[in-house]
């Protein structure tokens, strides 16, 4: 379980951090950085399988009819990412320690960024490509926390929105990609499709399939022409972007090419489409971070062109470029990370990151520029650097498959490293010249160990620069080998391999940056433009925002137009809907099925007949007596569980009887929140008038709606299926759910995933309920108040019987109530106890306890039940999750997936041999989230309705007492 321990630990940390108090940043420091230092010990007693080619598989069963499956999968190319995301993050980590200030949320910043290396470890390490998908989704999600940290800021809520719109769209995208792969494969497998590039690259769909998967990996690391959101981004923390922007989120897209480069690569759409891509990425990004300002954005500009660099070397597709490939994205790793938190230490310092304001610092921080200036050298590809090597390999190849031809792709990677020069002096200006004048702060060196991790990045590229073999070399050859299997290449990691052309386009690149930058310097006066020429009429940004205010305006159009807040007219459409498709589907007159009457029972129909009757009766009524409605609509229910009887479904019956039951007590409790009648007798019978049409227009429309699903109902009740899935469960029940109750088997065993997630959404509903109530009160004038409730003989008041039913007290006797509780849970355990046989289970028992204890409610009042009863409705909700829950998990620790049922056969001396399946305990859970939710949801709602009728008696009390005051006088 190692390789699930680094997926799951850290979102488990995510959720202990989140709950640590705001002045524990140093237990949430330790707790990251734990998590992360866990991390790396795993992954590097995983070195000696890697380094012998062993690929690692862990998983379970998910949907295996489906091919899919919870899979983890580590192999060289997996293992060097799971050490990037981790060494990176821990630096990070350490890095915010420091940075972040005190009056930040440091909880929710660690929470945060905890459940984004999980999530981002997620999609490096999933083996199923499904799975991947959600965990990719995941990267999204957590990212937009992360970039609208500081949410109080207009600039990060629109970065974040900004983002999280382009990567999850891109996300779907990829879901509909791997839908087409996995059709053409047949599995969704990685090393099943990998293996599969030639029958993939045959098919008709491939093109279809590489257009998808190639939009969510452009879209998620900033590719032409989405590059427009990582900028914008930067309104995050400097360490969220040191870690979003270097080694993780925007790596995960060209991570994905670089995975499915054996079975998608290796055709001209492939080359056209990510090598364009990245061709007008690396160029338009390198070009307009010449012209930034802010030094995050000139970070996050030369981030894009170095992205674009990795994914024209992905689109190139020689196993010589995917090499070039791999290494540039563990050099730019270490070098742009290093910058963000060079960056970030200047604007802590000074308070400023204004390149126009900023000058001279190298007094003032000596060894942060020395760091920065090591880093800038390394991303502009100066010699002894890590960078200059990865450089050098991409102009290699850029000839290569260019040739005498193709020559604009060498022009066009010489211009991209003269840019990168350019924008490199213009990052490390900062330090030199004039110092700078009033600055917000007065700078100097940050604690140690805040600038501890741009130390040991800065190093590293200096080390990898100079010792590339020795230094980064082995660890190079896991991912090559992982990624390239076959088609690995001979290559040799070496600071100087001669006189040859792509050391001249170095040195080309290196002299006319430096020349590029003086002219644009002192000629055109870089620090007083705004705008990079040319390109800024075109602004990706700005175009996305028109395209968001144009779907705000066609769905507020949509809205005037079909959209209503009455809930009469939402029912009109759908009642409208309901006619007019099924006559869709039928067709003309003469194409309609004569439906055959043989069978039909005249008493079936004179039963619907009399619910039909209450159903009318009880929307016409309505109108004028809203608790004869009530009893009329109850008898619909009563019907409807009579109809369950005669068609042999005994389970449904009993179920719609207790349902019936508690939602006629619901509505009884909602009927004082209802509006107040016209008092009046002209007035209502004036309104009566004016809306007889319609009522009378609408109730034919219900009927006509009604009658069409009983037709529908009925023609497929009169033509079954020939083949149907019934027939499994009928044959299946006894001997793999371990009952003869095939409903309650189905709940609890065959389908208990979709039980699991109801009574989730049950446990949502009562929560939202209950805290809607806790909030909204009733005002005491808008509804009636009743004039009498009941409650039971209490034998310590001083009055007597009489006296309270004068008093408007219903009598009955204290002991009917103290026994029906019991008796009611008897009846409960009973129909518990038997579900998995006969008619009965969880859900009815908890329906009818639930029942037991509104009854005394009803009879009691809530003042004597509370002072009685303990019932902490929050409790039994989460004692029935958790038991549902740890179900389904107990199946995990015997190797079954998830909520696999099993009947043990325990042999007692009293009682004999005992069939007891584990289904039981899950059923134990559904019975306590019943019994939960309907008291949470019908208490709360007991409990308003009361103080509300208290506030009103007051009110009248006290409007009453001038009048007594005054006939006194």
């Amino acid at each position: 379980m190692l390789l699930a321990s680094l997926v799951f630990v850290p979102f488990i940390a995510s959720l202990i951090a989140a709950s640590m108090p705001q002045d524990a940043r140093n237990r949430e420091f330790w707790l990251a950085a734990g998590v992360a230092v866990y991390g790396l010990i795993v992954a590097i007693s995983l070195y000696p399988e890697m380094s012998e080619g062993t690929v690692l598989r862990e998983g379970f069963d998910w949907l295996p009819a489906q091919g899919l499956y919870f899979l983890l999968r580590m192999d060289g190319l997996a293992w060097v990412f799971t050490l990037l995301v981790l060494v990176i993050g821990l630096l990070v980590v350490l890095y915010a320690r420091y940075y972040m200030s005190p009056n930040d949320p440091v909880p929710r910043f660690f929470s945060f960024l905890l459940a984004f290396m999980g999530s981002m470890l997620g999609v490096v390490l999933s083996g199923n490509l499904v799975q991947l998908v959600v965990f990719w989704e995941l990267t999204s999600l957590t990212s937009f926390l992360l970039i609208g940290y500081w949410h109080h800021r207009a600039d990060a809520r629109r970065g974040a929105r900004m983002a999280f719109t382009v990567t999850a769209t891109g996300g779907l995208c990829l879901l509909a990609g791997v839908l087409v792969l996995g059709h053409i494969v047949g599995s969704y497998d990685l090393d099943i499709v990998l293996a599969a590039g030639e029958l993939i690259r045959s098919d008709d769909l491939y093109l279809t399939a590489l257009l998808l998967i190639a939009l969510g990996a452009l879209t998620k690391s900033a590719q032409f022409p989405f590059h427009f959101w990582l900028p914008h981004a930067m309104a995050a923390p400097t360490p969220v972007s040191s870690y979003l922007h270097s080694a993780t989120m925007v790596k995960a897209g060209v991570f994905l090419l670089v995975r499915l480069w054996p079975a998608l690569a290796g055709t001209p759409e492939w080359t056209w489409i990510i090598g364009g891509a990245g061709v007008c990425t690396l160029l338009i990004g390198a070009f307009i971070a010449i012209f930034q300002h802010d030094l995050k954005g000139l970070l996050a500009y030369s981030t894009i062109s170095h992205l674009g660099l990795i994914t024209v070397l992905i689109g190139i597709g020689t196993p010589l470029a995917m090499v070039a490939a791999i290494f540039h994205i563990l050099n730019h790793a270490t070098f742009k990370a290093s910058l963000f938190m060079a960056a970030g230490i200047i604007d802590h310092e000074t308070g400023t990151r204004d390149l126009r304001l900023l000058g001279g610092l190298r007094h003032k921080l000596p060894v942060t520029a020395t760091l920065a200036i090591v880093a800038s050298a390394a991303m502009a590809g100066v010699p002894l650097l890590n960078g200059f090597l990865s450089k050098e390999m991409f102009f290699a190849e850029t000839l290569h498959v260019g040739g005498d031809r193709n020559w604009w792709m060498s022009v066009a990677a010489v211009a991209m490293g003269m840019f990168s020069v350019a924008y490199s002096l213009r990052f490390i200006s900062i330090f030199f010249g004039k110092p700078a004048g009033e600055l917000p702060r007065d700078p100097h060196e940050p604690p140690r160990w805040m600038r501890f991790p741009v130390e040991l990045l800065a190093f590293t590229c200096l080390v990898v620069g100079i010792a590339p073999a020795i230094s980064i070399g082995p660890v190079l050859d896991l991912a090559v080998a992982a990624s390239l299997r076959e088609h690995t290449p001979d290559y040799n990691l070496a600071t100087w391999h001669g006189w040859n052309l792509p050391l001249v386009m170095s040195i080309i690149a290196l002299f006319g940056g430096i020349t590029l930058y003086a002219v644009l310097r002192w000629r055109f006066n870089l620090r007083e433009r705004t705008r990079a020429p040319l390109l800024s009429h075109f602004n990706g940004a700005q175009a996305y925002e028109t395209a968001m205010q144009s779907l705000t305006r066609a769905a507020e159009w949509l809205v005037r137009r079909l959209g209503t807040s009455k809930l009469q007219k939402q029912l009109l459409m759908l009642m409208l809907m309901l006619l007019i498709v099924p006559l869709l589907l039928a067709g003309l007159p003469p194409d309609w099925t004569i439906l055959p009457l043989e069978g039909f029972d005249p008493l079936f129909a004179g039963i619907w007949l009399i619910g039909g009757a209450c159903a009318v009766s009880a929307a016409w009524m309505a109108k004028y007596h809203r608790l004869t409605a009530l009893v009329l609509v109850g008898g619909t229910g009563i019907i409807t569980a009579a109809t369950f009887l005669w068609l042999s479904a005994p389970d449904l019956a009993l179920t719609q009887l207790m349902v019936e039951t508690v939602t006629t007590v619901l509505l009884l409790l909602g009927l004082r929140w209802l509006p107040p009648r016209i008092e009046s007798a002209e007035m209502q019978a004036a309104a009566s008038r004016r809306d007889w049409t319609r009522r009378a227009l609408h109730m034919m429309l219900a009927v006509a709606g009604g009658l069409v699903m009983t037709v529908l109902t009925y023609a497929v009740l009169v033509h079954p299926a020939s083949d149907t899935i019934a027939d499994f469960f009928l044959l299946n029940a006894l001997s793999g759910g371990g009952g003869s109750n095939v409903v309650n088997v189905l709940l609890v065993d065959f389908r208990a995933f979709d039980t699991m997630g109801e009574i989730t959404v049950l446990a949502i509903v009562a929560l939202i309920v209950y805290a809607l109530l806790r909030r909204f009160r009733p005002a005491p004038d808008s509804a009636e108040v009743p004039q009498q409730q009941l409650h039971a003989f209490d034998p310590a008041s001083r009055q007597t019987p009489s006296e309270q039913a004068d008093s408007g007290y219903l009598f009955v006797p204290g002991v009917y109530l103290r026994t029906l509780l019991p008796f009611m849970g008897v009846i409960a355990a009973y129909f518990f106890m038997r579900g998995h046989n006969l008619p009965g289970g969880g859900f009815v028992a908890g329906l009818i306890f639930a029942v037991a204890i509104l009854v005394q409610y009803m009879l009691a009042g809530a003042t004597w039940v509370e002072a009685h009863i303990t019932l902490r409705p929050h409790r039994w909700l989460g004692f029935g999750l958790l038991l549902a829950g740890v179900t389904g998990l107990g199946s995990w620790a015997f190797g079954h997936p998830f909520l696999t049922s099993h009947t043990a056969h325990l042999h007692l001396p009293v009682l004999g041999e005992l069939h007891v399946p584990s289904a039981f305990v899950f059923d134990l859970g559904v019975f306590a989230v019943v019994v939960g939710t309907t008291m949470l949801m019908l208490v709360a709602l007991a409990h308003q309705s009361l103080r509300a009728h208290k506030k009103a008696s007051e009110q009248a009390a006290d409007a009453a007492m001038p009048a007594a005051s005054e006939g006194a006088l």
